[in-house]
């Protein structure tokens, strides 16, 4: 079985995979590693990948090293089945690619859209060669409403969950539907200009937030909140002893 870990900046998903089929998902602060040694000790793991937005914790390395198996640190030197345009590849976050990997995986020969709804919200683009073009960066729902309200004197902060009319009727209302709906324009405007641009387009939305926003945004989305999982699992099957 292939044990896949996911560090973000604010939280760590492990995810253990027989072949394409995914076992077990778990969600842990990204300081905390227990899990590894508790499914080591209950399923044969053959191989391990991780893919980390921060610096490697020691806690995390000590418990990797006790693994009798490959552990494979994903990076942009790793051979992916794309040919990676970006101008600055060292800089290019791994969760991006192997999101990527994973919309590829399911739709090679498509031109592609992957959107990822985390901590900061991406907006990637591959065409149907394979090139992976790059993408554009912006603050995700929690980091709007927090900057909503940390830099201003007077607006509340307030939770993503709840009402989200067209038009806010009380200032709660006002700051999650300006800061949802408005991500939601933000991101049918960029499905719109690709698809003037480009035929034969498939729109992948992934990430923490992917169930807010994907009965909202009016563009045919395929959701799937393991494609960053499938992406490294992928990556670890067909290019991870090479």
């Amino acid at each position: 079985m292939n044990l896949i870990i996911d560090i973000g900046n604010n939280s760590a998903k492990y995810f253990l995979f027989n072949g394409e089929q995914l076992i077990l998902h778990a969600r842990k602060e990204n300081t905390s590693f227990g899990i590894i040694g508790e499914w080591s000790s209950l399923y044969e793991i053959d191989k391990v990948i991780i893919s980390s937005v921060i610096t490697e914790q020691p806690a995390l390395t000590d418990e990797l090293s006790k693994l009798e198996c490959p552990v494979v640190r994903f990076n942009n030197t790793l051979k992916l089945p794309l040919d990676i345009k970006y101008r600055t590849p060292h800089t290019l976050g791994s969760d991006r690619l192997a999101a990527a990997v994973g919309a590829w995986s399911e739709a090679a020969g498509r031109n592609i859209i992957i959107i990822d709804a985390g901590s900061a919200i991406t907006v990637d683009f591959i065409d149907r060669n394979g090139n992976y073009l790059g993408g554009n960066i912006a603050p995700g729902i929690k980091m709007r409403l927090k900057a909503l309200h940390e830099y201003t004197a007077l607006l509340p902060m307030i939770e993503k969950e709840g009402e989200t009319p067209a038009i806010g009727y009380d200032t709660e209302t006002a700051i999650r539907s300006g800061v949802i709906n408005g991500i939601c324009h933000e991101i049918d405007g960029y499905i719109n200009e690709f698809k003037q641009k480009y035929s034969d387009v498939l729109v992948f939305l992934t990430g923490g937030d992917e169930k807010t926003l994907k009965n909202r945004v009016k563009n045919c989305i395929f959701a799937d909140k393991y494609l960053v999982a499938k992406g490294l699992n992928r990556i670890l099957k067909d290019y991870g002893n090479k």
